[in-house]
């Protein structure tokens, strides 16, 4: 009996649902979502685990058994078909008998790249490429972004007042907006490998920079802190739980080595980073973290680090949360000044979504 894409979209969009689980978790590799179908019935479901191994398609496979054989599966990245720490996905698809693939889009990394739609081909499984692309390289943007570009997909998180205010005159910033708002931002910290600030920040909240929502905790997002000089204090809340949470600072080169063996000893890792007429090279850091594996970065303060990304065309989405309430025009601005002259040369952005968050609301942009 032919298939219909009536019958293929439930089940790519559970594949869809299973990627999405991932997010925040798998990096350096993509979380991809595997479903397997024979004759109507599904009979295995995998996503990629935690750090990236085992791949969803292997996990998927596993489940399904002998009921793979004859199958259909419906991949939403293209499957791999070369050797790293794992075998080849496509070479598992095969051996299990898989007779038909439906991927929804294909890797950008060169070690694939429709080579492995052409191995599945070249093995006689009729493989359909193109189902709810859009809706899966949003989940992949961030893998995308990384692999073509070199440096991860950036969101900036704002918390604003209405007039943009993220503090008071005296520097009170705690809390600007209510419970729910600050869930959903733990939320979002969820959906991400890494989160950043720039030391002002710290020296302003000394946040924790952790997750704490119930089965977000486990994912432990790398905290990473723009220190160009290493101004944050030993006794900082980043610094002495770095041992437990990952915690990466990136420095000017040069900075003192006598203060870099105290953050070392901490058991904070210093990525040297080219330094810059003020701070350290935004450009360079994006850079290094995406050497380093990071695929998606929340950036969560101050305002000179937002002005920075701004400022370098950096910033990929925006999640803007606004209280309902001024302050006027002696508070902190949540984006200082970045020289714009000309209403030309404003980064502009489009509008996603709008979500009401008990009185406040939080609004989703995406670059142009």
């Amino acid at each position: 009996m032919p298939h219909t894409p009536a019958e293929d979209l439930p089940h790519m969009r559970a594949a869809l649902a299973l990627a999405r689980r991932g997010l925040g978790a798998t990096w350096p590799n993509p979380s991809v979502g595997c479903v397997i179908v024979n004759q109507g019935r599904v009979v295995g479901r995998g996503f990629t685990a935690t750090g990236g191994r085992p791949h969803a398609e292997p996990a998927a496979l596993a489940m399904a058994g002998y009921a793979a054989k004859g199958a259909t599966a419906y991949v939403t990245l293209e499957p791999c078909c070369h050797w790293g720490q794992t075998p080849p996905c496509t070479d598992a698809l095969i051996e299990a008998g898989i007779a038909r693939v439906v991927i929804a889009t294909g890797d950008p990394d060169k070690r694939v790249d429709s080579q492995g739609i052409a191995r599945l081909r070249e093995a006689g499984i009729q493989t359909d490429v193109g189902l709810l692309e859009a809706e899966a390289q949003e989940i992949l943007a961030g893998f995308i972004q990384k692999t073509t570009t070199g440096r991860p997909l950036v969101t900036l998180k704002l918390a604003t007042t209405l007039d943009g205010k993220i503090a008071t005159h005296a520097g009170e910033s705690q809390w600007i907006t209510g419970p729910e708002a600050r869930r959903m931002a733990h939320a979002i910290r969820g959906r991400h490998d890494a989160i950043m600030v720039g030391v002002g920040t710290v020296l302003a909240d000394n946040p924790e920079l952790t997750c704490r929502i119930p089965g977000y905790e486990k994912r432990a997002a790398v905290r990473v802190v723009t220190d160009s000089h290493l101004r944050t204090p030993l006794t900082a809340r980043v610094i002495s739980t770095a041992r437990e949470t990952p915690t990466w600072m990136l420095i000017r080169h040069g900075t003192d080595h006598a203060r870099q063996q105290a953050f070392t000893e901490a058991g904070v890792i210093l990525i040297e980073i080219p330094p810059a007429s003020a701070g350290i090279d935004i450009k360079k850091a994006l850079q290094a973290l995406g050497k380093a594996g990071i695929t998606r970065l929340m950036i969560e303060g101050g305002g000179q680090i937002a002005a920075a990304l701004l400022r370098a065309d950096l910033v990929d989405r925006l999640a803007w949360f606004h209280a309902p309430a001024t302050m006027g025009g002696d508070g902190w601005p949540g984006v200082q000044a970045f020289g714009i002259e000309q209403l030309a040369d404003m980064p502009r952005f489009t509008r996603t979504r709008i979500t009401p968050l008990g009185n406040d609301l939080l609004t989703e942009f995406t670059r142009r």
